[in-house]
């Protein structure tokens, strides 16, 4: 990806430390591998699109118009369909998807539960697939961490919350939890579950 200035989002800017020292590596692991109609949750500016591989068939949801815009630039091997949706208000049918993923998402969405239970939704039953990268609280010294630096952080971003519990919202939005790994004191969580 070029992250030279102009060339892309300020978000992207602002987020290449952490994308070299941790999400990179990660999104390249967990996004090619997927296969079927995959919904992506809160696509952002996009930098999950051109991991997909030619076996996915891939709808972005984003309420940010903007990041639609910057999303619609990236290079991708498989199809792509950009909405703008909020992911508490899916515009799809029942059952529409094979899976549903989101990377850096369920921090931002007001009601991380209904956005579940909307994911849960559109997943085909028996078979549907759920899979995340998140930043949710950590774990002992990544709990206190997460929630000391979540008092500061709040009051700059009014959106994005530290110290989300997601891993305990998507058992309680009713899916079953295939596998969660944890990194940087558990902060960061690739999150596997099933409908």
């Amino acid at each position: 990806m070029n992250f030279a200035k102009g060339s892309s989002s300020p978000y992207d800017r602002g987020m290449l430390l952490l994308e070299r020292l941790i999400f990179r590596r990660l999104r390249r692991r967990v996004f090619p591998g997927l296969r079927g109609d995959v919904l992506e949750l809160g696509v952002g500016t996009g930098v999950n699109l051109p991991l997909y591989g030619a076996g996915a068939r891939v709808t972005g949801c984003d309420a940010s118009e903007g990041s639609l815009g910057w999303a619609s630039r990236r290079k991708t091997r498989s199809p792509v369909t950009l909405v703008r949706a909020d992911a508490q208000r899916l515009p799809f049918a029942d059952g529409s998807f094979d899976v549903v993923t989101g990377s850096l998402v369920f921090c931002s969405i007001a009601d991380p539960a209904r956005g579940l239970a909307e994911a849960r939704r559109v997943l085909q039953h028996g078979c549907g697939r759920l899979v995340l990268l998140e930043h949710t609280r950590g774990s002992g010294l990544g709990a206190w961490l997460t929630d000391a630096v979540g008092l500061l952080w709040n009051t700059w971003s009014s959106e994005c919350r530290l110290n989300r519990e997601t891993t305990q919202t998507v058992v309680e939005a009713g899916f079953r939890l295939d596998r969660v790994e944890r990194y940087a004191l558990g902060i960061v969580r690739v999150i596997e579950a099933s409908v």
